[in-house]
């Protein structure tokens, strides 16, 4: 008889003769898809990196090296983007509208590739090309209502542009129909799951990117300070949190970032509200930050005109007898408003960041994807611009906001609602009164007259 083998162990057995459960496929995929793991972003496991490492024949990194790096990475590409906004901002306004443009269909990008799965969109050809024509669509209609809200002086008098301008949201809804009908189209059996969820992931990511990223664009027309202003108060407030949470933290404040404490969170509002008060002296003394646009050419050096929102103009206010100071005091309205601003970047945009954080959680990702070195994804230093934009629009339109008749809402009125005849009577009438204004001088207006009598 022949001997047995002994102190063999098999793999599927243990030291008690008892037998342990294969990992299964589902164990193995969860396992590869966890943080740190190879992932459809380009991150690798711990033992990926070393055999990699023996592979160039260089030794292994420290982490204390690894970190050393990857702090120099970060810090050099903070100032590169630091760098590059504040030319674009400083270049003029349509030089930030195309930054946000870019970083919306970046995050759009980063957001949606987090749900595909590439096997099955090998066999469904139409799978990508859907979701950037919903992308195309949505910023059509997006985009040509900011243009048609700040500039319909201009294009309602464009032959070539005013039925683009009057039946824009017709063909908005157009373009989509046809985009959902081709989706419905295109189901195909066996894989209805997959392309439901995909439908249902790119209007989430639609609405959640680019319809606020339209409000941002919308703050950029209203005025560079209700551009510039939110923005940075969230950057502000997202050092001020790092800074005061690593000296003084101790309270872990939410789970899904253990890093975050309530020290941090707590102190970070203080300084973001002082940063606010401070920075907002500054942008109000200078016209090209508190006008809105009427030149997408214009730049800081050509500078803007308007007559200032009273908002920015220093009011006296005299404390309470009660308070036992009684003093009178001057300070601008906006510095009431920038305490709300503020509060929200401290206290509320924060959880857009918690929310990316759950998301990325969800899917077993570290980052939204590598577009920054050192930072990860352009979604993953986004995620709390999104919310705190709309906000900044919403509040500006309900509290700051002049709701005064403009020369495109009284032309849109003039061609929407008057005949050619009575269209013709205003401008009769409009050059009539600017004669009697010394605006325009006889000879044009018996020019203007004789002209309106032929027709």
């Amino acid at each position: 008889m022949a001997k047995t083998r002994r102190n063999v162990r098999f793999q599927h057995r243990s030291t008690n003769g008892i037998e342990h459960r294969r990992q299964s496929s589902s164990d193995i995929s969860e396992a590869g898809s966890e943080p740190g793991s190879p992932t459809k972003h380009g991150s690798m496991s711990k033992s990926s990196a070393v055999r990699e490492e023996e592979k160039s024949g260089e030794p292994p990194l420290s982490e204390y090296e690894k970190k050393k790096q990857t702090f120099i990475t970060r810090t050099i590409w903070t100032f590169v983007m630091i760098a590059g906004f504040f030319i674009a901002m400083f270049s003029g306004h349509i030089y930030v509208i195309a930054i946000v443009t870019a970083i919306q269909i970046m995050s759009f990008k980063e957001v949606i590739a987090i749900a595909n799965v590439p096997s099955k969109e090998k066999n469904l050809r139409f799978t990508k090309s859907l979701n950037w024509y919903f992308l195309a669509t949505t910023m059509y209609f997006l985009y040509g209502e900011s243009v048609i809200y700040y500039f319909k002086h201009v294009l309602l008098v464009d032959r070539v542009l005013l039925p683009f301008a009057t039946h824009h949201r017709f063909i908005s809804f157009v373009l989509y129909v046809m985009g959902f009908v081709f989706f419905v189209a295109t189901l195909q059996k066996g894989h209805y799951r997959f392309q439901f969820t995909q439908f249902a992931w790119t209007h989430m990511a639609l609405y959640l990117i680019v319809v606020q990223a339209h409000f941002i664009m919308n703050n950029i027309f209203e005025g560079m300070i209700w551009f510039f202003l939110p923005a940075s108060l969230v950057i502000t407030n997202d050092i001020f949190a790092y800074v005061v949470g690593i000296t003084f933290g101790r309270t872990q404040l939410i789970k899904l970032s253990p890093k975050k404490t309530v020290e941090g969170f707590m102190g970070a509002w203080v300084c973001t509200i002082v940063f606010g008060y401070f920075i907002t002296n500054i942008l109000m003394q200078y016209k090209y930050f508190i006008c809105p646009v009427t030149d997408l050419g214009s730049n800081v050096l050509t500078g803007l005109e308007c007559t200032p929102n009273p908002v920015f103009t220093s009011k006296s206010y005299k404390l309470p007898d009660w308070t036992g100071f009684g003093r009178t005091f001057h300070i601008a309205p906006i510095q009431f408003h920038i305490l709300v601003f503020a509060t929200f970047a401290s206290l509320i945009a924060p959880f857009g960041g918690f929310f990316a954080s759950g998301l990325k959680r969800t899917f077993k990702i570290k980052d939204f994807g590598e577009s920054i070195p050192g930072h990860g994804g352009i979604t993953d230093r986004m995620d709390c611009q999104f919310i705190m934009g709309f906000f900044a629009y919403m509040y500006y339109h309900s509290f700051i906001a002049l709701h005064n008749a403009s020369v495109g809402d009284i032309m849109e009125i003039a061609i929407n609602g008057l005949t050619v005849d009575e269209q013709l009577e205003v401008v009769r009438g409009l050059s009539k009164y600017l004669y009697n204004q010394g605006a325009v001088s006889e000879k044009l207006l018996a020019c203007l007259s004789s002209e309106l009598t032929r027709r």
